[in-house]
């Protein structure tokens, strides 16, 4: 009989071993998604941030030809005669 519970725990500690090597498996293939999924966010993270960069420039020219268009405005105004009506 002590051949036969030694046997149960052989095949007991192999299926354990198989269901952990299933699970390790399992968390291997999760790791790798996790891993190619922080590089795709970290080359759009640095794209956005290109890009956001770009935009926030592209506003502070716009608003330097605004500010140099409202100038031109104010002081062409004041060459205007005044309406005496």
């Amino acid at each position: 009989m002590s051949c036969y519970a030694y046997y149960l725990t052989i095949r007991q500690f192999s299926l354990y071993s198989r269901r952990m090597e299933n699970e390790l498996h399992s968390l291997e293939t999760k790791l790798a998604l996790l891993i190619s999924n922080s590089a795709k966010l970290r080359e759009e993270n640095l794209r956005l941030r290109q890009e956001l960069a770009h935009a926030q420039s592209s506003n502070r020219q716009f608003g330097d030809r605004m500010e140099t268009a409202k100038a031109r405005l104010e002081k062409l105004l004041l060459t205007l005669p005044e309406d005496r009506s």
